[in-house]
């Protein structure tokens, strides 16, 4: 049986910084030998496989997958024809074993999550307010929580030895 795997969100309004510091952390924590996954949650139709590509044909002639496989790197291209959305823990099935999956979007799933906030972002009612599971803030404006952890949005380092402690993560040499 495959062990369960740990998952740490980032979450936030529109436009607030999410994948600019998804990207930060995944290079901090690699930097200091963590073996990390990322999912990215889209709120609409997207496509990694472009128009008359030899995979996109076989999509189009009506496989359901599609893998397209070289020395270097895998994707599997699922088609939700008839279903619903994929929930976060059957993907989380498909990924290989790793210190951490850094998770961003899913705002109403039930893992621990670190809200970002971003001057010029959507401004909306603080996400904390209604999730329990965002443990920590990162800001580069006034947060008026204290009963979280609030850190600068630039200070990656320390949110990054915040998520290793919170997640337990096991000490690495740094690479």
């Amino acid at each position: 049986m495959k062990p369960k795997l740990k998952v740490f969100g980032v979450t936030g309004w529109k436009n607030n910084g999410k994948t600019t510091m998804v990207v930060r952390l995944v290079e901090e924590l690699t930097s200091r030998g963590y073996k990390i996954a990322t999912v990215k949650h889209a709120h609409h139709d997207f496509d990694i496989d472009h128009e008359n590509t030899d995979s996109w044909r076989h999509r189009k002639s009506g496989a359901q997958e599609v893998a397209v496989v070289s020395s270097r790197r895998f994707a599997l291209i699922h088609e939700n024809k008839t279903e619903e959305e994929t929930p976060l823990s059957r993907i989380l099935e498909l990924l290989s074993p790793c210190d951490l999956v850094i998770v961003e979007g899913y705002k109403r799933d039930n893992h621990d999550k670190l809200e970002v906030r971003h001057t010029g972002g959507k401004v909306g009612e603080p996400l904390n307010k209604s999730d329990p599971h965002i443990v920590a803030i990162a800001s580069d404006m006034p947060v008026e929580e204290k009963h979280l952890p609030v850190f600068n949005i630039n200070d990656v380092q320390a949110i990054a030895d915040f998520i290793v402690d919170h997640m337990k993560l096991e000490q690495k040499q740094e690479a």
